[in-house]
C-alpha cells in the first residue's frame, strides 16, 4: 500500500522533527509541511505551534498534529499547558483557515492516569498529572472543531502507550542501558502492566485510520493487545539484543528511597542521573493497563510483535546498541 499516494495532496505535520514524527515524514515522503517548536532567537524554517499560523496551503489532505512537550518529569508545570493547549488551538485554526477536513491527533494514554484497573476507551479519563490534563483538554479542542461540521470532518484521535523505536531516548532505550549494564532491578513486581507499541505500527496505523475512517470522531487505544509485563518486556529485549535479563527485585520503599536520595544528590552537585527520578521510579510500579482491544474489531493490526519490533529496532542500530 502506497500511503502517499492513498492519502494525496499535501500533508502537514505539526511536530514532523521529533520522535514519532521523523518517522511519520520518513513514510509519507516528501509532500509534507512542518510545524514545530522553534526556540526564540534561533533561525529556522519552522513554525511555533505556540503561535498563531495564518499560512494558508491548497489541496491538504491530511493534518497529523503530534506537537507537544511530553517528558514527564521534565517540564514545568505551566509549559504543558502553554505548549499543548495553545497548539491544539492553533492546528485547529489553520485547518478551519484551509479548509482541512482530516485531523489525526497523537493524544497519550495520560489523561487515564496510571492505576491497575484496565482502562477502554469508554472510561471517563481522570488525569492526574498537567501533562495528562493538557492532553485532554486538547482532544476537545479538536472534538469542538469537528462538530463545527460534523458530516464532513473526520478527527482521528489516538492515544499510544510507550512508544519505542529508533532515535525514541526515552523509557525503553533507558531500559536498554540500565539492564545493559546490570544495573536495572525489578522495581517493587515484575508483573506490571505496561502499555507500549513500536513506533513503525504506530505511524503505519496513523496513515491507515486516516484512510479509511468516515467523517466523526475516532478514539483509538494504539497499544498492545494484551499489554506485556515489564518482565515479559525484559525477557523479551534480552533475547533479542546484547542486554543482560535482571534477576533480582528490589523492596519498593527501598527503590523509592535510594531514588530520592540519588536525585537530591544531583541536585545539591548539578549533575542530572540518567532516568533517576523519585516520580520516574514510582511511575515504574504501576500499571498502565491499557486495553487495546478496539483497534483490532475494527481492522486494525500490529506488524511487528514485541519481539520482531526490538529484533527490528536493533537491527536498525546494526546491532551495537538501542538509541
Amino acid at each position: 500500500w502506497c500511503f502517499k499516494k492513498a492519502l494525496g495532496n499535501m500533508n502537514i505535520i505539526f511536530g514532523a522533527s521529533g520522535f514519532i514524527g521523523s518517522h511519520l515524514i520518513k513514510m509519507l515522503g516528501t509532500d509534507s509541511i512542518n510545524f514545530d517548536l522553534i526556540q526564540k532567537g534561533k533561525t529556522s524554517k519552522l513554525y511555533d505551534i505556540r503561535e498563531s499560523i495564518d499560512r494558508v496551503e491548497n489541496n491538504i489532505s491530511v493534518v497529523f498534529n503530534l506537537a507537544a512537550i511530553h517528558k514527564t518529569p521534565g517540564h514545568k508545570y505551566h509549559e504543558y499547558f502553554e505548549t499543548n493547549i495553545n497548539g491544539a488551538e492553533n492546528v485547529c485554526a489553520f485547518a478551519r483557515l484551509n479548509k482541512v477536513k482530516t485531523i489525526v491527533f497523537t493524544s497519550s494514554i495520560a489523561p487515564y492516569a496510571a492505576t491497575e484497573v484496565e482502562k477502554t476507551e469508554t472510561v471517563l479519563p481522570m488525569p492526574n498529572t498537567p501533562y495528562g490534563i493538557s492532553k485532554l483538554v486538547a482532544e476537545e479542542i479538536h472534538k469542538r472543531w469537528q462538530a463545527e461540521k460534523s458530516d464532513e470532518r473526520k478527527l482521528i484521535i489516538v492515544r499510544p502507550g510507550v512508544v519505542f523505536g529508533q532515535n525514541e531516548g526515552g523509557n525503553f532505550t533507558r531500559l536498554y542501558r540500565a539492564m545493559k549494564s546490570g544495573r536495572f532491578f525489578y522495581p517493587g513486581r515484575k508483573d506490571t502492566k505496561k502499555a507500549a507499541i513500536y513506533v513503525k505500527d504506530l505511524v503505519r496505523l496513523m496513515v491507515e485510520m486516516a484512510e479509511k475512517e468516515e467523517p466523526g470522531v475516532h478514539i483509538y487505544n494504539t497499544v498492545y493487545a494484551p499489554c506485556y509485563t515489564i518482565e515479559e518486556i525484559c525477557k523479551t529485549m534480552a533475547k533479542v539484543t546484547d542486554a543482560k535479563e535482571p534477576k533480582l527485585t528490589v523492596p519498593a520503599g527501598v527503590l523509592k528511597m535510594a531514588a530520592s536520595t540519588i536525585h537530591l544528590f544531583g541536585k545539591v552537585i548539578g549533575k542530572s542521573f540518567d532516568g533517576i527520578h523519585p516520580d520516574r521510579v514510582k511511575k515504574l510500579m504501576v500499571s498502565t493497563n491499557i486495553n487495546g482491544q478496539k483497534l483490532l474489531n475494527h481492522g486494525y493490526k500490529m506488524e511487528y510483535s514485541l519481539e520482531e519490533a526490538i529484533s527490528d529496532w536493533w537491527n536498525d542500530c546494526n546491532q551495537k546498541g538501542l538509541y
